[in-house]
């Protein structure tokens, strides 16, 4: 069994592009215990609550269903189930699984291949990193997860993905002249820009194409908040603030609230300007429940505007 091969092909539901990373996310919340007890089981009432914040931080809002992953990730061959009964899932629902007992864990082909290759688990968690989150959340996701992910992937994973475009950063920062689209930020080391990046507004991950159409020049703090669901863009090309933010110090009004409602910076005459259709999926898999009133004294325009 190629168990590289096979986390980075599980079986999600899927429609018009929306998010479901369900599975993925309790793969790396599995993989995490495993590096903690090889042996271990998660019993579903114990673990429904971290898998409830877990969802309920890196999927899209209003699905935050522990239970859907735990029973269907058994279909995928890396995972099972057990209850009181014996083998097998009691089903999809919350209360079967709570008065079933039921337990799961890595199945155990793959619990022993991992044993046997210590660098395994290092891939697969890459490439699940890879295909389902932004790079921007990797670090923070393995923390969440409890992942200490230090090994390399392998030349052999590293040539199945999709290559990314090396170019797309100096496209996009050149698009919109070296600034952060939000906030302006320009800062440079001589005649190095630092700490501006090129972010994908639909995600690399998910289909999103290295076109200057699907991206922006956004500062890391900006970048981080964008990908995060914190930040959006209007069909009028303004900032949009989430009103679950909540930040009550200067800076935070500063660099976050005060962006409401804000026009793009960019891009420069000759470039493409997001496309709707990427937007419109960051604004409804990404973006976090609805934008904040702008504040007093500025006009939103309207969307024919």
């Amino acid at each position: 069994m190629d168990w590289v091969e096979q986390a980075g092909k599980l079986r999600q539901w899927a429609q018009n592009g929306m998010r479901a990373p369900h599975k993925p996310l309790l793969f790396l919340y599995a993989l995490g215990r495993f590096q903690e007890d090889p042996d271990g089981a998660l019993a579903y009432s114990a673990v429904e609550d971290d898998l409830k914040r877990l969802l309920g931080e890196y999927a899209p809002r209003n699905r935050k269903s522990p239970n859907y992953p735990f029973h269907h990730l058994a279909s995928d061959g890396v995972w099972e189930v057990h209850t009181s009964r014996g083998p097998g899932s009691p089903g999809n629902g919350v209360t079967q699984l709570r008065e079933a007992n039921a337990v799961g864990r890595l199945a155990p082909d793959l619990r022993r291949a991992l044993r046997q290759d210590s660098a395994l688990l290092g891939r697969i968690a890459r490439v699940l990193l890879d295909r389902h989150f932004p790079p921007s959340l990797h670090g923070e996701l393995c923390d969440a997860v409890g992942l200490e992910l230090e090994l390399a992937e392998t030349a052999t994973v590293s040539a199945r993905r999709r290559s990314r475009d090396r170019q797309l950063r100096d496209l996009v920062l050149t698009a919109y002249e070296y600034q952060c689209a939000f906030c302006g930020y320009d800062g440079h080391i001589g005649t190095t820009p630092v700490g501006l990046e090129a972010a994908h507004v639909r995600w690399w991950a998910l289909d999103g194409p290295d076109t200057v159409d699907n991206a922006l020049c956004l500062c890391s703090l900006h970048h981080k908040l964008f990908d995060k669901g914190v930040l959006g863009v209007t069909p009028t090309h303004h900032v949009m603030v989430s009103q679950s933010f909540v930040g009550r110090s200067e800076s935070a009004r500063t660099h976050v609230l005060a962006l409401s409602a804000r026009p793009l910076l960019g891009p420069q005459p000759g470039n493409p300007r997001i496309a709707a259709e990427h937007r419109e999926w960051h604004e409804a898999q990404v973006f976090h429940g609805k934008p904040r009133e702008p504040a007093a004294g500025v006009r939103v325009p309207a969307s024919g505007e």
